[in-house]
């Protein structure tokens, strides 16, 4: 039996660069989408480049963001290259794009342009900002829409200066929701047999991420407290959200806690949190029963003004236990807790690297890397990762699927056109 994948038969011309727009083609690529990159001859991808630790193979951060693709290097702005465009326009279902405000436009290729050539033809587009922003101009990286969409201002604590996150809250979370976009234009296009534009802004992308902060800000100008922040009782508030250090944003008070090791280890630490429902339990496993039934204790409210206090204990209970001993004992008391893991220690980890969380790819030049595998899971469907394309590596085998002789594929190389 031939197993095929959810999105076998979709062709989506990749015109994307560093981060968002390739972290959205690759999930599209996992699912079975013919992924064809397009790249500038000669240059290709900035990423192929940046940050590179093996001279002459293509760097890590272009390997791990491009992986089930195909590459294609075309010059779009010699007519030959202008004509393929449109015949691959013509022949594919959706165009990704990352470029200024407008590229798309002088290089010809209006919404209405496209339309003509292929009706059917989703356009998805990475934005810094929304059409009509008042920002719409501004170039945009990762920490700037962190900044805008307001994660920055949150994150941290309170006697420091706004903290971005490592995670890649403006990319690719950006490039998640363009895919999530792309897959509900395709469902709309199986219904209406028309094509749309579809857009995710990489400031908007951060603010859906931060609702709980926008919870926090009208629940702050109605009471003038959040409960649940360190400011809380002790502190004062003033009318926009605080950083909260590492406080739970739900409700429930957490904290990282040092372990045995700590501080030399800057990483020796777990996330404690502790949950109404187990508060018994989380007495009975840090040897303080008494807590459980004391009326000082007993209540999340008896203990918001001592909780520091109660989290200083728990780290002397944690002082000589590692924090995976420490969190291989509490998760019997079904304590809601996790080591704080190393890039290292994740890389390493065997329950990722069996879950293909993590997995290894050969690579023609470099050998063999570690990259991410798809975080979405499937009964049906297992993602087979398979190593990025060299830059142009493909350019002959798809211009021959478009029907073009060898004759003018070899008249396109003399030409610098592919």
């Amino acid at each position: 039996m031939i197993m095929t994948k959810p999105l076998d038969g979709i062709r989506i011309i990749d015109f994307t660069h560093v981060q968002a727009g390739p972290a959205c083609t690759q999930l599209l690529a996992w699912f079975g989408a013919d992924v064809i990159k397009v790249e500038r001859p000669g240059s290709g991808d900035v990423t192929r480049n940046q940050l590179r630790d093996i001279p002459g193979a293509d760097a890590l951060y272009f390997t791990m963001l491009n992986g089930n693709k195909r590459s294609l290097t075309l010059d779009t702005k010699k007519p030959q290259g202008k004509d393929i465009l449109e015949k691959l326009i013509k022949m594919s279902d959706v165009m990704v794009e990352n470029f200024g405000p407008g590229a798309l436009d002088r290089m010809g290729f209006t919404w209405e342009h496209i339309q003509e050539l292929n009706p059917r033809m989703i356009l998805a587009s990475v934005k810094g900002f929304s059409d009509g922003h008042h920002y719409e101009d501004l170039k945009v990286y990762e920490n700037v829409a962190q900044c805008a969409g307001g994660a920055a201002s949150t994150t941290g604590f309170e006697e420091g200066p706004p903290l971005v996150s490592a995670a890649a809250l403006g990319d690719s979370n950006t490039g998640m929701h363009l895919a999530i976009g792309i897959l509900a234009a395709l469902h709309q296009r199986n219904k209406t047999g028309k094509g749309q534009k579809v857009s995710a802004a990489m400031q908007d992308c951060v603010v859906n991420l931060c609702r709980v902060k926008l919870r926090d800000q009208q629940r702050l100008d109605r009471t003038g407290v959040l409960e649940e922040y360190p400011q809380y009782p002790h502190g004062k508030f003033s009318d926009v959200v605080p950083r909260g250090g590492n406080a739970g944003g739900g409700g429930q008070p957490g904290w990282v806690l040092k372990c045995k090791g700590a501080p030399a280890d800057q990483n020796a630490y777990i996330y404690f949190t502790i949950q109404e429902q187990a508060w018994e339990a989380t007495c009975q496993a840090i040897g303080k029963p008494e807590w459980a039934k004391d009326p000082a204790y007993c209540t999340a409210k008896a203990r918001q003004d001592k909780i520091f206090d109660i989290f200083a204990y728990i780290e002397t209970w944690l002082a000589d236990k590692s924090k995976f001993e420490a969190v291989d004992i509490l998760r019997k008391f079904n304590i809601p807790c996790a080591p704080v893991l190393t890039m290292k220690e994740v890389a390493n980890d065997p329950s990722l690297r069996a879950s293909g969380t993590i997995v290894e790819v050969d690579h023609k030049v470099r050998g063999k890397y570690l990259t991410v595998g798809s975080p979405i899971k499937f009964s049906d469907l297992k993602i087979e990762v398979t190593e990025s394309p060299l830059l142009g590596e493909h350019s002959d085998q798809v211009l021959t699927e478009m029907g073009y002789s060898d004759h003018y594929i070899s008249e396109l190389h003399t030409n610098h056109v592919i």
